[in-house]
């Protein structure tokens, strides 16, 4: 038996050597790991309590009253889709199969451009929900249905978002603090601001915590690039296939067709939606902020990619002893362990929270806002003082946060299996959704058909073929969406129509820009080129009022066409990179 004992200086062992097999053992933060965390988080607590304690009324707590800038919503969107488990999961993706293995993370690239063309939906909607959306679009019976996803879907998401993040941070340390502890202090840190601020605290710590999201993407990197000796030693380490940007094996064009139709349905129906995309002060701001929020998140992923890669190298190298990985989602951790420094360890386990605690935050003012208006408000006491339904909010979406963290604790076993039993159920919900929005004739019973058919495909095929309800196959999943959309389509022309007052009042705020003081008119709104080519995609020629199609939609078209081009430029300098 050969054992061999690493260690480091100032340090508990880190590295345990037996028989060509390593082990972790727990590391111990320096001093200064623990000042830059501590800081951290007394920074983040006391920014989300004093911007909070300016919050006074239900539109301030749910909505920031709708006064965020490009600049905060950039943050906000950003924070909000960005998970602690992301560059884990990638990381280990192109350690094992090459920089191809970044289509796992960019497997929603192309949806990008398209979020300029959603934003300005969700700030014409004019309310505060998705649910109060479906109310208006489908009547009480489907927003009650509704809401009901939504709860269970933040819950389970706010769960597995917990559970993610403290398994990273555990691995970073090697394993010494515990998840579930881990868990209860970072739910803490989020309750407090987000009780007191609400959405005006989260989004203001999104924006600060965004910062930190972006170091733990790069952070890695140049540690890791003299060790393995630039782009120049790792090909000469690695094989040539580990430089190809082709989609590995599963993965091809059928594979991130499917999901590029789950990112554009399934959007539609997220129940946070609203308040981190139709929060800004004006349409554009809404624009921006959703579309460069993610598109941050696509060059994020770049630096992902890239620490899989010098991991790999490393491990080939042997340059540390090691020379395979028991599991190929232990490259990011690894990375930690050996090319971070006192200080920058702190500074990882900030930016892993942050990470997490940006996106739970937000859940929490969300799921308290449904709870408050669409349950709450329309079924219980009324005409109480808006002060009553503020605190309704920040008590239910507490107690539906603590629900969360009792389901992380006790329930969750696979992080994986949560996201994507959420991502599923958001994309039938979608079909709705997406479908009252550009087509006037889908109506209730339409809607509902159409989740219980997607649902009843989708979970039906799946236990036919004995694997889990929450797994998830493209071919399975692309047949359950045709299925709901027909579905929505043929019960909505068998059944009666939505009444035409209230389809028109909808369709009416959806045509009528919220940046005038005054309403205009749609001929006056194709004049301005503010008319939404999802909106009238059912008759794009009426939609332009004979101005022409291209002044008539020319803020959706100009905003398109500039994100399709940054998305192929980012596609092209990774591409540049790999050949350096």
């Amino acid at each position: 038996m050969n054992l061999v004992i690493h260690f480091e200086a100032g340090r508990i062992p880190l590295r345990i050597t037996k028989d060509d097999r390593t082990y972790g053992i727990s590391m111990l933060l320096s001093t200064v790991d623990w000042i830059i965390l501590i800081t951290y988080l007394i920074f983040i607590a006391v920014l989300g309590v004093a911007v909070g304690l300016k919050v006074r009324d239900t539109d301030h707590y749910f909505l920031g009253k709708r006064r965020f800038g490009k600049w905060l919503m950039i943050g906000q969107s950003f924070g909000v889709g960005t998970h602690a488990e992301m560059p884990v999961s990638l990381a280990g993706a192109v350690y094992s199969t090459g920089i191809s293995g970044i289509w796992f993370q960019w497997k929603n690239l192309f949806v990008t451009p398209f979020y300029w063309l959603m934003a300005p939906i969700f700030r014409r909607i004019r309310r505060t929900t998705i649910a109060e959306l479906t109310e208006d679009r489908y009547g009480k019976g489907m927003a009650v249905i509704y809401t009901g996803y939504a709860l269970c879907f933040l819950m389970i998401n706010t769960a597995g978002m917990l559970k993610g993040a403290a398994k990273v941070i555990n691995q970073a340390v090697g394993g010494g603090l515990g998840v579930n502890r881990i868990v209860v202090a970072m739910t803490i840190i989020f309750i407090l601001y987000s009780f007191i601020g609400g959405l005006v605290a989260a989004a203001w710590t999104d924006f600060v915590q965004g910062f930190l999201i972006i170091t733990l993407s790069f952070m890695l990197v140049p540690l890791g690039w003299d060790v393995v000796g630039g782009m120049a030693g790792m090909k000469e380490t690695l094989d040539a296939h580990m430089f190809s940007l082709a989609t590995p094996e599963g993965l091809g064009f059928w594979f991130i067709f499917v999901l590029t139709l789950n990112g554009l349905v399934g959007i539609m129906a997220m129940p946070h939606i609203l308040a981190a995309v139709g929060t800004g002060k004006d349409e554009r701001s809404c624009r921006i902020g959703f579309f460069w929020g993610n598109f941050i998140k696509r060059i994020c992923t770049v630096g992902w990619g890239l620490v899989g890669l010098i991991t790999a190298a490393i491990v080939i190298k042997g340059t540390f002893g090691v020379s395979s990985l028991a599991d190929s989602e232990d490259a990011f951790g690894f990375a930690c362990r050996h090319l971070l420094f006192p200080g920058s360890i702190g500074l990882l386990i900030a930016a892993i929270m942050a990470a997490n605690m940006s996106s739970c935050s937000a859940f929490m003012v969300n799921s308290g806002a449904l709870f408050t208006q669409n349950l709450y408000r329309a079924y219980l006491p009324r005409k109480r003082p808006d002060r009553h339904y503020l605190w309704v909010g920040r008590i239910s979406g507490l107690l539906i946060t603590l629900t969360s963290v009792g389901y992380a604790i006790f329930l969750i076993e696979k992080v994986l299996y949560a996201f994507l039993l959420t991502e599923t159920m958001a994309t039938y919900m979608g079909i709705s959704v997406l479908g009252g929005i550009v087509w006037q004739r889908a109506n209730r019973w339409g809607a509902l058909a159409s989740l219980t058919v997607a649902m009843t495909t989708n979970f039906g095929l799946y236990y036919l073929r004995g694997e889990r309800l929450d797994h998830w196959d493209p071919d399975v999943f692309f047949t359950a969406l045709v299925a709901g959309s027909i579905a929505l389509v043929l019960v909505s022309i068998w059944t009666k129509a939505e009444s035409s007052q209230s389809t028109a009042s909808f369709f009416e705020r959806l045509q009528s820009p919220t940046d005038s003081l005054s309403r205009m008119s749609p001929a006056e709104v194709a004049k301005e080129g503010k008319q939404l080519l999802l909106v009238n995609i059912g008759n794009l020629r009426k939609g332009t009022y004979g101005i022409g199609f291209l002044k008539a939609y020319r803020e959706d078209l100009i905003g398109f066409g500039l994100g399709c081009s940054l998305v192929m430029l980012l596609i092209a300098l990774t591409w540049l990179l790999l050949q350096t």
